[in-house]
């Protein structure tokens, strides 16, 4: 591998749906394959860990004070992530004995707010298995506000990935116009964009998002099909019973800073996408653009980002 170049790789997978433990397995294992294929990254969908919440919408989630809805809500609950309790150590410890950089979006259960709150979260772990930034999602999508709680900007970050500046945001928020300013106002040259699973919501964005920021665009979303819900969930019969044979179809793509297909939208199949990027296209293509380099006027406009974690107490015990 040249100094320029790096190899990333695309993990589209289904969770253990809404059990932590053994979805935490299963990603190790596809860690564990990326390594060995020599890559420097590997990327996982939205609220893989331990599952995005499909039933919201198909069980009249917006029903107040409904026992079924606080029912799933629990369990959702227990089977969040807590990183300061060590419920991604495994993970950190793969990504060191791999020498391997991952994004993983999670569902945390935040200790910082209370520990009952749930946050859609995008992790990124460096090859020294080092937890670097931790984004909560800024603003949960429609049913998915009925769940998750609202995020901040903490985790709005770059990290050094070999030649590379990588950066990312959870589905939506990636048509967020600031939020991806932020981004590459950091000097992001490789963005990663995490979907809960849908070409409807890769095919399109993932290459706006390249020709804007002249930047490799990731694209990662997970699957999820009716066969995936386990009988012994709360509720099972219910959960099988509403659900379509495939609620998340993957869409897991890249794009090049020019907004040329690397990897198209990639539908259905559970599968490991692995894919060669070179730094130099991305200088190719800043030639002409350059958001925020000399394409930008900062003395006209300019971007104001609060990475303050955000607390509901401080304490002080002096």
């Amino acid at each position: 591998m040249s100094d320029t170049r790096i190899s990333v790789a695309l993990a589209q997978i289904a969770p253990v749906w809404l059990d932590r433990d053994a979805t935490i397995r299963k990603i190790v294992t596809w860690i564990e394959k990326a390594a060995n294929e020599g890559c420097s990254l590997v990327v996982f969908g939205e609220a893989l860990l331990p599952g995005y919440p499909f039933w919201v919408e198909r069980t009249d989630g917006a029903q107040f004070e409904s026992a079924l809805q606080k029912s799933l809500f629990a369990h959702y609950v227990t089977q969040g992530v807590a990183i300061d309790n060590g419920d991604l150590d495994r993970i950190t410890a793969v990504a060191r004995e791999n020498e391997i950089a991952v994004y993983l979006g999670i569902v945390e259960r935040a200790a910082d707010r209370g520990g009952h709150s749930l946050y859609c979260s995008m992790v990124y772990v460096d090859a020294k298995g080092v937890i670097g930034s931790v984004h909560r999602k800024l603003m949960p999508t429609h049913e998915e506000r009925l769940v998750w709680a609202i995020g901040d900007g903490n985790g709005l970050r770059t990290h050094k990935l070999g030649p590379f500046t990588a950066g990312g945001l959870n589905c939506w928020e990636n048509w967020l116009p600031l939020a991806r300013a932020s981004l590459y106002a950091q000097g992001e040259d490789l963005h990663v964009a995490i979907w809960p699973g849908s070409t409807r919501n890769t095919d399109e964005i993932t290459r706006f998002i390249a020709r804007e920021s002249r930047s490799y665009v990731i694209s990662v979303g997970g699957l999820m099909r009716k066969s995936d819900i386990k009988s012994d969930l709360p509720h099972a019969e219910l959960l099988i019973e509403t659900a379509d044979q495939m609620m998340a179809n993957g869409g897991s793509c890249v794009a090049a800073p020019n907004g040329e297909w690397l990897l198209e939208p990639q539908s259905d199949d559970e599968s490991l996408y692995i894919v060669e990027l070179d730094h130099d296209r991305v200088l190719e293509e800043r030639h002409s653009l350059d958001v925020a380099g000399h394409y930008s006027r900062p003395d006209v406009t300019r971007l104001i980002v609060n990475r303050k974690r955000q607390t509901t107490t401080e304490f002080s015990d002096d």
